[in-house]
């Protein structure tokens, strides 16, 4: 769920408030008292019937255990998943069969993980506590960040990336968790509290930040590269000048692609951060990239295909409206999103529309699926994890 801090008191802008209820994910009506003695009634939209000519299949399911309050995610290698709930329990499975391989009580609440590489094994806090575990579910070391981490720690180029809830990013050692560096930058008084993380390609460390701002970083030592605004803020409240990018960035070749909540969308050349494209889309859900394509839940819930090279819209799937739509993935011929329903739907990467549906475990997906093998892995906000064939 996307909230605002510091809380916010006597704001105007109803239309502003009901993308906050939509972007929550509303299990019933919400019923919202307007400025003007109105009441508002904000429904999700009702899922249609449609002929399957695609089938999801669950191969094996595990129980991690609740996420809580953060949107937590497994992480793949060769021949493990490890996953792990919000009380810290992390599990590393066999990755064909789903198998427990072990199970160990970490002793944090976790709010960020889980991120892999390097022999590592990694998950954070919401007191700033960066954990590196071993495939061999030994700890190897603890380190600790400026404030809570709701995003997952990024591994390459013999360091960790971790990005903290002020908006700040610390390089720590895959050795021993030292501190190899760290950036950090003014942000707003208002800002959403994001889950936001970083991209790294090709020694690049890239990252979206509150009030529109998209930063390239030298990962060897932190350096900033290149600076650039993918949205302004605009509006008369506080409220309705939020406009931060609270997605990872995507990259491609040499283009990288980030979108703003309350913004634009807009893909830069990576070598110098010039300006392809822009178009006005709000999301703070994020997008994929793949091959030609940007697909984008948008802060609605539709899902939208752009062409990457123009921006272009190829297709708009307005069908998932206010349902909390996760961040798309994409597996062979079928894009890929959840909702706050535990429903996981497949639409066509040619038109959009719907091809296959299967509900897991009822409890919302708050993450994009990631591609394994010919299938997906899945994990729900209750805890379920889910190898998923398609057919």
């Amino acid at each position: 769920m996307m909230s605002v801090r510091p809380s916010i008191r006597g704001c105007s802008g109803l239309a502003f408030l009901l993308a906050l209820l939509a972007l929550g994910g509303c299990s019933a009506v919400d019923t919202v008292q307007g400025w003007f003695g109105q009441k508002a009634e904000v429904k999700p939209t009702a899922l249609v019937e449609f002929n399957q000519t695609a089938k999801f299949e669950v191969r094996w399911h595990a129980e991690l255990g609740d996420s809580g309050l953060s949107p937590l995610q497994p992480a793949l290698t060769e021949d493990a998943v490890y996953g792990v709930s919000g009380k810290g329990v992390l599990t590393r499975l066999d990755r064909a069969s789903g198998k427990q391989v072990w199970r160990i009580e970490t002793g944090i609440a976790v709010s960020g993980g889980v991120g892999s590489g390097e022999g590592l094994v990694l998950i954070a806090s919401g007191k700033g506590d960066v954990l590196a575990y071993g495939e061999d579910g030994k700890l190897r070391w603890k380190s600790k960040v400026s404030s809570e981490v709701l995003s997952v720690p990024q591994v390459a180029d013999g360091v960790v990336i971790v990005r903290s809830g002020d908006g700040r990013i610390a390089a720590l050692s895959v050795a021993d968790g030292a501190r190899v560096w760290s950036y950090e930058r003014s942000t707003p008084a208002l800002v959403v509290r994001s889950h936001a993380g970083v991209t790294i390609q090709r020694g690049i460390v890239f990252a979206g930040f509150a009030g529109g701002k998209l930063a390239a970083l030298n990962i060897k030592d932190g350096l900033l590269l290149w600076e650039t605004a993918v949205s302004q803020p605009r509006g008369s409240t506080e409220l309705e000048r939020i406009s931060d990018i609270t997605s990872n960035p995507v990259v491609a070749d040499q283009q990288l692609c980030a979108v703003a909540f309350q913004g634009r969308v807009a893909c830069y050349d990576t070598a110098q951060g010039n300006t392809l494209w822009s178009r006005e889309i709000s999301s703070d859900k994020g997008m994929t990239l793949s091959h030609k394509t940007i697909y984008i839940s948008d802060a609605n819930g539709s899902v939208i295909a752009l062409d990457k090279d123009s921006g272009s819209t190829l297709w708009k799937n307005e069908q998932l409206l206010l349902r909390d739509t996760a961040m798309p993935g994409v597996s062979g011929s079928l894009v890929v999103v959840g909702d706050y329903e535990g429903y996981l739907h497949g639409l066509s990467v040619d038109d959009g529309r719907f091809v296959a549906r299967i509900r897991l475990d009822g409890n919302a997906i708050q993450t994009a699926p990631l591609q394994m093998g010919d299938g997906l892995l899945v994990q729900t906000r209750g805890g379920g994890l889910y190898s998923l064939a398609i057919h």
